[in-house]
């Protein structure tokens, strides 16, 4: 049962699809384009999104180096200037040297499957008896990105090139391609 405030909440937001379906479908098309155009080539889309990265780490620690010396008063100077220094080092890093940038965020990006590998197989094996079949289904999940980050890791120096930009694309064109259907399920009535 919903609240009449979440019924009305989501009736809005329904409305405001339909309003603006060609946006959403717009919207979807130039992701699912640029989610393939990142899968043809990811060597160019790795690059691409570490050189991303280091200007979000360079503009978020600017933003915070200022904001911690506006309010220097506060409690938590230190780490909080501690972080904002690490942010635009890590930003410049990955500004400076963005092939070496890559590589780093391949080898974490492996480290990241691989203990979300464990961790899966782990509450999967933790569950078994609460989700009776299905808890297969989340070992199967851990085992894939165990083999992922098996994939990405042994594959090094080699994977760098195309792992991230391989998973941005497959991303931006699942994202793209739900963009689309919401968009045409709106236009069609149907949402």
């Amino acid at each position: 049962m919903t609240t009449p405030d979440f019924a009305n909440l989501q009736s809005r937001a329904t409305e405001a699809i339909r309003e603006h379906w060609v946006a959403f479908l717009v919207e979807g098309v130039l992701l699912t384009v640029l989610g393939f155009a990142a899968m043809i080539v990811p060597p160019l889309a790795s690059i691409a999104t570490t050189i991303w990265l280091g200007w979000i780490f360079l503009i978020s620690g600017v933003v915070g180096l200022v904001l911690t010396f506006w309010a220097r008063g506060m409690p938590g100077f230190w780490w909080s200037l501690i972080s904002g220094v690490l942010a635009v080092a890590a930003g410049v890093i990955l500004l400076a040297a963005p092939v070496q940038g890559t590589y780093a965020l391949t080898i974490v990006l492996g480290a990241y499957f691989l203990a979300e590998g464990v961790a899966s197989i782990l509450y999967a094996l933790e569950h078994r008896r609460e989700l009776t079949g299905r808890w297969s289904w989340m070992l199967v999940a851990g085992l894939m990105d165990i083999l992922i980050a098996a994939i990405i890791i042994i594959g090094l120096p080699g994977s760098a090139l195309w792992a991230i930009g391989l998973l941005v694309g497959i991303n931006l064109a699942f994202g793209g391609a739900t963009l689309i259907g919401m968009a045409l399920a709106a236009h069609s009535g149907s949402l």
